[in-house]
């Protein structure tokens, strides 16, 4: 049971595309007299008496080039991400910075083309995972159900070598995004991106859900509106965002529901409130993602496209 395709992702993309030049490696040979320009302008600086406070330079020594840094973290080629600097487009540490031979630390810097973060650590990875009916979605759980924590050991060990070798893989640690309970499959994010994590979590980012269940019953047409009207429940109304009857059998429906809520069991709660208990419940889509064809228990690393439509949801 797959939602439709959302073409948030789409649109990220398009936001991205800022040309299609080959990278290139011949400014590798290069030397940009960046640090001899620092050093004059801290030599000038001396001498010109009491200034008002500039802003931190953030230049970093032994670090990598930005538009390096820029082209590897899937933002364009080497040559637009120049361009995209020296049209003052690329902040680091709230810095606007013009000059392509600045040397910036991915891992620990924050890098902004547009306003918009560009996630240019290495380590920092998100995955999607198709969580079973089943898996608890917790690190670790005293009764011995099967969690969510083993299928992030998983994905860090199937990737190692990707991610600079065992050692390096072992240190890193996936942590899930939210919750779905035990008996709810469907999309559950794994990551170690601490910000992004908050923000997709915070209620105050109100980031859209959408869930498929099959409920016990036949659905009346009305049952849509009702559910966007509100229904009321022990701990306070709740209202969908959007709901649709898929199908509507003799014994069994299948109903959508879109809600941004993060209330414990609410869509199994809000349609047993109306008189269809949930059967069988899958998330399919979370703000612009969707589940599409993974199956469950797979598990894949969100493009570039994904995290940057995830960012610009949260406002990242």
């Amino acid at each position: 049971m797959n939602a439709s395709k959302d073409n948030s992702a789409e649109r990220a993309d398009a936001v991205l595309d800022f040309g299609a030049e080959e990278f290139y490696d011949a400014d590798d040979l290069e030397e940009i007299g960046y640090e001899a320009d620092a050093q004059a302008e801290a030599a000038g600086a001396s001498t010109a008496g009491a200034q008002a406070p500039q802003p931190e330079d953030p230049y970093v020594v032994g670090g990598q080039r930005l538009q390096k840094v820029l082209a590897r973290a899937g933002v364009g080629s080497r040559r637009v991400c120049e361009q995209l600097i020296a049209a003052g487009r690329v902040s680091v540490d709230g810095v606007r910075v013009t000059e392509p031979g600045v040397r910036v630390d991915p891992a620990t810097q924050d890098i902004r083309v547009d306003g918009s973060r560009v996630l240019t650590d290495p380590d920092v990875i998100t995955v999607m995972l198709h969580k079973p009916a089943g898996v608890v979605t917790t690190m670790e759980d005293p009764e011995g159900r099967p969690t969510v924590a083993e299928y992030a050991d998983r994905y860090l060990s199937e990737h190692a070598e990707q991610l600079g070798g065992a050692e390096k893989a072992a240190a890193l640690r996936l942590v899930h995004v939210g919750r779905l309970d035990a008996d709810t499959e469907g999309l559950l994010l794994l990551s170690n991106d601490g910000e992004l994590t908050h923000r997709l979590t915070h209620p105050s980012y109100e980031v859209p859900k959408t869930y498929v269940a099959v409920v016990k019953g036949h659905v009346a047409a009305g049952l849509p509106r009702r559910l966007r009207r509100g229904v009321e429940l022990e701990d306070g109304p709740i209202a969908a965002d959007r709901a649709v009857v898929k199908e509507a059998g003799p014994d069994a429906s299948i109903v959508e529901v879109t809600l941004h809520s993060g209330r414990n069991r609410i869509v199994r709660r809000m349609l047993a409130a109306v008189g269809h208990p949930v059967i069988r419940l899958s998330r399919t889509r979370l703000g612009p993602l969707t589940l599409g064809n993974l199956r469950p228990g797979a598990m894949r690393a969100l493009t570039g496209a994904e995290v940057s439509a995830l960012q610009q949801e949260v406002g990242l």
